[in-house]
């Protein structure tokens, strides 16, 4: 075992669309070598420290953050070996799903919104993906910050959800002119903020819906096609057993999801 990492149980893993672009090929960094492993983020209980890892030890709960590569790590396993540098301790009241569930679609949205896009109370915020992990994180993120999030969503089925989790308006972006809407819900003058996960061609009428002086940040790009603009990298989930990651895998990319999808081991 290295010095500075060692073994942890994981419990539960969050499943994370970056996965399915690794395995595809279709991710930032290629596969460098098969078999690979899968997933960068887990909940878990720590079951030995290298002798170089210092604020950790055995039996305490855990979770695990993606500052790694997966062509180095990997947590789809009901025991995996991690870096000491991407575990946060996890405390006694916060359960291994919600461990595994929250913590990246939050870093995601507070990174973009407040950290680096500094969104403060009275901005109008358009989210688009907005059912996703990421989308509901800043949905919650933009409340909490007393902003105004407008959810976009491709239909009607998750529009009540949307409501339900604190989205001010809906849009439906297979029946509704999303940019004539946003104009019109924010007196002509545009949203503060505009959060992108699709990208693709997409992207331009999105531009349209950013206030002047406004920011239109690209987070993800589960369109697949071209965008015009570069972009940076920067509720509930659904509980799939460690044996079906199959099917979690489906499941995520047929977009039906609403929330995290967190993948549990057999104990």
């Amino acid at each position: 075992m290295s010095r500075d990492r060692g073994p942890i149980r994981v419990d539960a893993i969050g499943v994370n669309r970056a996965e399915a672009l690794f395995r595809s090929g279709h991710y930032i960094e290629p596969v460098k070598h098969l078999p690979a492993t899968l997933g960068s983020e887990a909940a878990g209980v720590i079951e030995a420290v290298g002798p170089d890892v210092t604020g950790f030890e055995k039996g305490q709960t855990i979770r695990v953050v993606p500052n790694f590569s997966q062509n180095d790590y990997g947590v789809y396993a009901e025991q995996a070996i991690v870096p000491a540098t991407a575990l946060l301790h996890r405390p006694d009241h916060v359960d291994a799903v919600s461990g595994a569930a929250v913590w990246m679609p939050y870093l995601t949205a507070y990174g973009a919104m407040v950290e680096v896009g500094r969104m403060r109370a009275g901005d109008v915020a358009v989210v688009n993906a907005a059912s996703s992990s990421v989308g509901l994180a800043a949905i919650h993120t933009a409340n909490r910050i007393g902003a105004t999030p407008v959810a976009i969503t491709r239909t009607h089925a998750k529009k009540q959800q949307l409501i339900g989790e604190g989205a001010a308006e809906v849009i439906v972006s297979d029946e509704e002119d999303v940019t004539k809407r946003v104009l019109e819900l924010t007196g002509g003058k545009g949203a503060e903020y505009v959060f992108d996960a699709v990208a693709g061609p997409g992207v331009v009428d999105l531009a349209r819906t950013v206030a002047a002086d406004g920011t239109l940040f690209l987070w993800g790009a589960l369109s697949g096609q071209p965008t015009p603009y570069p972009g940076f990298d920067l509720g509930m989930p659904a509980l799939i057993p460690l044996d079906e990651i199959v099917r979690a895998h489906q499941h995520m990319e047929s977009n039906t999801q609403f929330g995290k999808i967190v993948v549990t081991t057999a104990r």
